[in-house]
């Protein structure tokens, strides 16, 4: 891999070596590094679209990373991944996009992701997408993700894109058993002429099923976004779903709720918020030296933590 990759990598994985443990390293639409353990295999599929990640039932503390570098303008992929999450695991999954484009044509990567969380199983998958590269041809990333959790699964999913991507359509689905739980943080910021859209719809099946959606989005110069949530309660159950997002410049953002109660004893609760920086808050900081411009960027990078 060359620098700009490794680049890449320390940006949406965290990357300043090769990880220990189990990892594949896509780069320009071919897998270039991979390593499997006695409890974590990673296969590819036969018709080379994409890999199986087997984790053995009771695996815990292990980490898997399968981040994807694109830095080749004008490549257009597909890729699917299958997770398989044994029964009693404790396991962290850090995925994630990057895509660096110098040149005049677009270069687009679509993930599709499906996890299959066995019984009582904990899963926290950690996904970020950033793009680079002074070129005119945009960076798209199309991730969806699927994911299916048996009774007492849990999984967390902490999802960011803060920088460079120029457009994204983000899909997340998911089915719940009974005792299952989904939490989601989704952190987000478009800037330029950027479009980003970001839905999720729950089905909370089993008693005793919960999910807790928060997206904290930051909206800059002509760009737009819209968020779309739907949780459907089809049993005894909890859900919540929030979105808040700051509007700055001439952008635009859209949220649309939708909760739906299919039994007496479904809880559900959506929020939502978009305004503008408080001009109270600027002036506090900048009573403490900041300039203008400085007091936005403190605000907007702690909203976004």
């Amino acid at each position: 891999m060359d620098s700009i990759q490794w680049d890449l990598l320390r940006e949406i994985a965290g990357f300043h070596e090769i990880p220990e443990g189990a990892y594949n390293i896509r780069a320009n639409g071919t897998s270039v590094e991979r390593n499997t353990t006695e409890e974590v295999d990673i296969v590819s599929k036969k018709d080379g679209s994409g890999i199986d990640i087997i984790v053995k039932p009771g695996t815990k503390n292990r980490s898997v990373h399968i981040p994807v570098v694109l830095s080749q303008a004008g490549l257009s992929e597909v890729v699917y991944n299958d997770f398989f999450i044994g029964e009693d695991c404790d396991v962290t999954i850090i995925a994630g996009c990057g895509i660096h484009n110098s040149g005049d044509q677009d270069s687009r990567h679509d993930g599709i992701h499906r996890f299959f969380i066995g019984k009582n199983a904990r899963v926290k998958y950690v996904e970020k997408h950033y793009g680079s590269g002074e070129g005119t041809g945009e960076r798209i990333m199309n991730p969806k993700t699927v994911v299916e959790i048996a009774e007492n699964g849990y999984m967390e999913m902490d999802t960011v894109q803060i920088k460079g991507v120029d457009s994204t359509d983000r899909l997340t689905e998911a089915k719940l058993a009974e005792g299952a739980s989904l939490v989601v943080m989704e952190r987000l910021m478009t800037h330029g002429d950027q479009d980003a859209r970001s839905e999720f719809a729950v089905e909370l099946d089993g008693e005793g099923s919960s999910a807790n959606i928060v997206s904290r989005s930051v909206a800059r110069d002509r760009s737009r976004q819209l968020f779309v949530s739907k949780i459907n309660g089809n049993a005894a159950c909890s859900g919540h779903s929030e979105c808040d997002a700051i509007i700055m410049d001439d952008a635009k953002i859209s949220a649309v709720p939708e909760i739906s109660a299919n039994d007496p004893n479904a809880a559900l609760i959506h929020e939502a918020a978009i305004g503008k920086i408080a001009g109270e808050q600027i002036i506090k900081l900048m009573t403490l030296g900041l300039t203008e411009q400085e007091a936005e960027e403190q605000i907007v990078n702690g909203f976004l933590k």
